[in-house]
């Protein structure tokens, strides 16, 4: 099957709203190309990117905040046991999400079988990648559990699976499944800070990216709402990165031979044009647009074909918007939405 997204619009996840059918119904208007399911990270803490996919995990728990994870108990070994009692099964119905942690999921696939018609020909998924994941999970003494390889191999292990039935269940819409691996511990990589070497990262989401793609036929992106190694994020193997281009443009595109090896190789870029963080309200199209152009205008004098770059091209918001205002997160998908027509019609003056 072809990918072809010609600036199709969707988003990275995390929403500031309140209401899962309204905003289901909101995301299918602006996105209609490629919806995704909301996580509704101010409704629940059960909904914040580590704990959402934590779920039944049994060397996991809950801290007193509710809204980050340790270790469960201090016998671990029976823990990782009973825990790959389950996984050996192949059952990836062991690890299914409940809608008590991700509304948005179920509420989106119900109102795709609606009219399945009325959309595009992709849904898009997300899961914290396993970078992130065991960063945010502390030990016994407090401290990450990212060192601990027996921990972080047992913690990307149960994202594969739980990935897996994610997608299961997406395809229940009749779409093909994309699904992002959120790696926001990655932005600024190689800094004193991030102490994880590189073949340590590159093993942890080839572990989910292998697994996904031996059972599966969905699409896999890697999303670093930072700057990062991004030759690194490319030898993983993902078919589409996702970047902050409103704020890393330049960042990104200091690798022409590798993100231009990854396009010419059926690679796709998701550029997150549209800013969260960032977001002040005064936003255009025109102006978006504007800032995309010259990013585009860079890749084409890497010398590739223009309809090339437009079949491979995403766009989406920067970042989630979890942290954005209700009234600042409507505009951007509004934003969005424009934007990606605004591109369509970019795409129709190139030529091969």
């Amino acid at each position: 099957m072809n990918v072809v997204f010609n600036f199709a619009a969707t988003g990275i996840g995390s929403v500031p709203f309140l209401d899962v059918e309204g905003t289901c119904r909101r995301i299918l208007a602006t996105c209609r190309e490629i919806p995704f399911w909301p996580q509704f990270v101010l409704r629940s803490s059960h909904e914040d990117m580590t704990v959402q996919f934590s779920e039944g995990l049994p060397f996991l728990a809950l801290k007193k905040d509710q809204r980050t994870l340790e270790l469960s108990s201090r016998n671990i070994e029976s823990d990782l046991t009973a825990f790959y009692g389950l996984f050996l099964t192949e059952d990836a119905g062991h690890f299914a999400i409940s809608p008590a942690y991700a509304p948005g999921l179920y509420k989106m696939i119900a109102a795709l079988q609606e009219k399945p018609e009325s959309y595009g020909a992709y849904v898009k998924g997300q899961t914290v990648g396993p970078v992130t994941f065991a960063a945010g999970i502390a030990d016994h003494d407090g401290k990450s559990i990212l060192h601990h390889p027996d921990l972080v191999e047992a913690l990307a292990k149960a994202l594969a699976v739980r990935a897996l039935w994610q997608v299961t269940e997406l395809s229940k819409s009749g779409k093909r499944v994309i699904i992002f691996l959120d790696e926001p511990y990655l932005s600024g990589y190689g800094s004193a800070f991030l102490t994880v070497q590189r073949h340590e990262v590159i093993g942890l989401i080839k572990e989910v990216i292998n697994y996904l793609r031996e059972r599966s036929e969905a699409l896999i992106g890697i999303h670093c709402c930072g700057n990062t190694d991004w030759p690194m994020i490319i030898e993983t193997g993902p078919d589409i990165i996702s970047f902050d281009a409103f704020s890393y443009m330049d960042y990104f595109l200091l690798y022409p031979k590798e993100i231009g090896g990854f396009l010419e190789r059926g690679g796709n870029i998701a550029w997150g044009i549209v800013p969260t963080f960032a977001f002040t309200g005064k936003e255009t199209v025109e102006s978006l647009f504007s800032l995309l152009q010259k990013g585009l205008d860079r890749i084409l004098s890497w010398g590739l074909s223009p309809g090339l770059v437009a079949r491979q091209s995403l766009l989406t918001p920067a970042c989630g918007m979890g942290t954005m205002k209700e009234g600042a997160a409507e505009k951007a998908l509004d934003l969005l939405s424009q934007l990606s027509e605004r591109c369509k019609a970019l795409r129709l003056s190139w030529k091969e």
